[in-house]
């Protein structure tokens, strides 16, 4: 197996992780655990898109990443209580 295929394996691994935990009910949504896994799982499969140069699945998965990482900054932003 190459590479790319290695990293994009372990890429939809993480991202498959995160899905099964959140609909089994061990992992909310909106919690930082899932947006890093989805962070990380993303970017891999993004970078094994890019070694295969299919770029369609490298603008996905960069999206899927930098949508994952706002989350996971935006669960570190202080609430305003009333």
């Amino acid at each position: 197996m190459s590479a790319a295929n290695w990293i994009a394996s372990i890429g939809v691994g993480i991202l498959l992780i995160a899905f099964f935990l959140n609909i089994s009910g061990r992992l909310d949504n909106k919690s930082k655990s899932y947006a890093l896994f989805n962070a990380i799982g993303g970017l891999l499969s993004g970078y094994a898109s890019w070694m295969v140069d299919f770029y369609p699945f490298v603008i996905l998965n960069l999206i899927w990443s930098f949508t994952a990482t706002l989350a996971l900054f935006k669960s570190n932003v202080p609430r305003e209580t009333k």
